[in-house]
């Protein structure tokens, strides 16, 4: 339990630095921002299978890696560039997951063309407006949803890979798109009143 002068976080925040620093500074803020969206997708679709922390701590090097999640630059790459990243121990070298990183940024760029933004595309599934959840206990939120079925259904539609239901639903909760802070945490307040004031 935090002692009376430490913040009060989410239990997951609370093993290690990396990740009360993720809680503290990034996790469940409302994303309006492309890149920000795409490097969390790679990110994601990379850690099935394997810890956040583990993907936390690989965070850099997949930015050096991925052309600084710059999905154009990304959706050119190319056989030598996918065995360049298979010799890169800064990441998970895991041909199929590399693959999709490649192939989601060329379908990211095709929802850009269609929405104008992928933040217009994402964000219209809850009209612009974050979901606010008030779960006490961890065991109370949900690995997916209805919804991030639906929204998974429709990036498979549109030839994204590694999106599953649960791994979409985890872009939400990162993205903001809904607040699953505790509500004991320090973070919910302020997330939830971050989205009072969106544009």
């Amino acid at each position: 339990m935090a002692r009376n002068d430490q913040p009060r976080r989410c239990d997951w925040a609370l093993q290690s630095e990396e990740e009360r620093i993720y809680h503290d500074k990034e996790w469940g803020m409302p994303v309006f921002d492309d890149a920000h969206q795409f490097e969390f997708l790679v990110l994601e679709s990379a850690q099935a299978g394997l810890s956040w922390l583990t993907i936390l701590k690989k965070r850099e090097a997949y930015r050096r890696a991925f052309a600084g999640f710059d999905p154009k630059t990304v959706s050119r790459f190319n056989e030598s560039d996918v065995e360049r990243l298979m010799q890169d121990p800064g990441i998970v070298r895991n041909r199929q997951k590399i693959e999709a990183a490649i192939n989601n940024a060329k379908a990211f760029l095709e929802i850009q063309k269609e929405f104008g933004t992928f933040c217009n595309y994402i964000w219209g599934f809850v009209d612009g407006n974050p979901i606010q959840n008030n779960f006490k206990k961890m065991e109370d939120v949900p690995a997916e949803t209805e919804l991030s079925r639906t929204i998974a259904k429709d990036l498979k539609k549109r030839g994204f890979k590694f999106l599953g239901p649960v791994t979409v639903y985890a872009h939400m909760q990162a993205t903001g798109i809904v607040n699953d802070h505790l509500v004991h945490c320090q973070r919910y307040a302020e997330v939830a009143g971050y989205t009072l004031n969106l544009p």
